[in-house]
């Protein structure tokens, strides 16, 4: 192996590919009924949508995505909205679905992907876009895993948690579903428009008050939650998952061939999930995937790909490990409120990095890899199945 740092790329980009969302839509279509709207939402969203107005051409097509996977699409209209912090884009986004799904004539494809849920603030009752954002930046900086914050999400919205078949019934829908979600839990990707929702509005209020972040979300917030109805019955929707993390973990340990794949996906604190990657690292190559939590306590930049690939060279640093590189890496291509995907570290990046501790410590990792020239950047990859790891590993 002539360049263990390419070598890496090679396997990361392996495990993109796996997630690519024009084959998986296509791939999938053969179960789905013709059509009278296709609606994608999602960081993948324009991909999906291209996969189906192949098949099903001249349907109307509605696609809502980053800014950063934005791009004209023949056929469909494509709206852009913020991400990961929901802004008034995706508010009128959100409008123009809703519209889209009542006056629809017929079946309705949906094609959800990760981001959605950012991309499509609908405020429920009587709460507004800055209510909302306000709770996602908390929920953001609290290290809540997805499925807690998507679950505190739909309780705030008319369109997640199930709310999607509402707004389309009496039509029926077809969902094709691309993961970004740990286990693949249907209900947590993109908080589950075309799915029941994760929990009620009493478990959202319990999750607020672990963190102790009741008292910092705004009035209306709290208000909403104390006052929400009792649920009633969903439209039922047929939903079928076309990628995952898994998948792509799968596809990495291909390309890489003799290699040792981490078996249960990484998660929960960075700190943790670097003692344990490297606890569970072979000489040789080791891959696995996962996504992993960030409690921000200072005001760097970053994110929690680029935090993970530091704290690993520290790891390996403090095991005394001579040979190695590591990427870690979003399958998105975008880490945080940054252009990085992640970080590709080696056994010298740590000696390039002046005040390491200090840059961690206010969650300054972008500056710190900047700072050693080991900032992974892929630009947008125009798909989303969660994180994805590497390791190799000689001495």
């Amino acid at each position: 192996m002539n360049d263990p740092r390419a070598e890496a790329c090679r396997i990361f980009n392996a495990g993109v590919q796996a997630a690519d969302p024009f084959a998986a839509v296509q791939a999938a279509l053969d179960d789905v009924p013709p059509p009278a709207l296709i609606v994608a939402v999602g960081k993948a969203a324009r991909l999906m949508a291209k996969a189906a107005l192949v098949r099903f051409a001249g349907v109307p097509c509605l696609v809502v995505t980053n800014y950063e996977n934005a791009g004209d699409l023949d056929g469909a209209l494509v709206l852009t909205a913020g991400h990961p912090v929901p802004d008034e884009n995706g508010a009128a986004a959100a409008r123009a679905v809703m519209d889209a799904l009542r006056a629809a004539q017929g079946p309705i494809l949906a094609l959800i992907s990760g981001g959605g849920s950012a991309l499509l603030p609908a405020p429920a009752g009587d709460l507004t876009l800055a209510d909302k954002a306000a709770v996602n930046e908390l929920l953001l900086g609290a290290g809540m895993d997805i499925r807690a914050m998507n679950l505190i999400r739909q309780q705030l919205s008319d369109l997640k948690g199930g709310g999607f078949l509402r707004h389309a019934a009496p039509q029926p829908v077809t969902a094709l579903i691309l993961s970004d979600v740990i286990g693949d839990d249907l209900s947590a990707i993109a908080s589950g428009p075309t799915v029941g929702p994760i929990g009620t509005a009493q478990e959202a209020i319990d999750l607020l008050q672990d963190p102790d972040l009741w008292d910092r979300v705004p009035d209306a917030v709290r208000a909403h939650l104390m006052d929400a109805s009792p649920p009633v019955p969903l439209p039922d929707a047929v939903n079928i998952l076309v990628g995952s993390n898994a998948q792509s973990v799968a596809a990495m340990a291909k390309a890489a061939g003799d290699c040792h794949v981490i078996s249960s996906p990484v998660e929960g604190d960075v700190a943790d999930a670097a003692r344990l990657i490297c606890d569970q690292s072979q000489l040789g190559i080791t891959v696995w995937g996962g996504e992993t939590t960030v409690v921000l306590r200072g005001n760097g930049r970053g994110g929690r790909n680029q935090e993970l690939a530091l704290r690993i060279a520290m790891q390996a640093r403090a095991r005394g490990w001579t040979d190695w590189v590591c990427l870690q890496a979003g399958s998105d291509g975008r880490d945080g409120p940054t252009d990085a995907a992640g970080g590709l570290v080696d056994h010298e990046t740590l000696g390039k990095i002046e005040g390491v501790d200090a840059l961690l410590a206010n969650n300054d990792s972008y500056a710190a890899l900047k700072q050693a020239g080991d900032l992974l950047m892929t630009a947008a990859t125009g798909t989303n199945v969660a994180d994805l790891g590497v390791m190799i590993r000689k001495t």
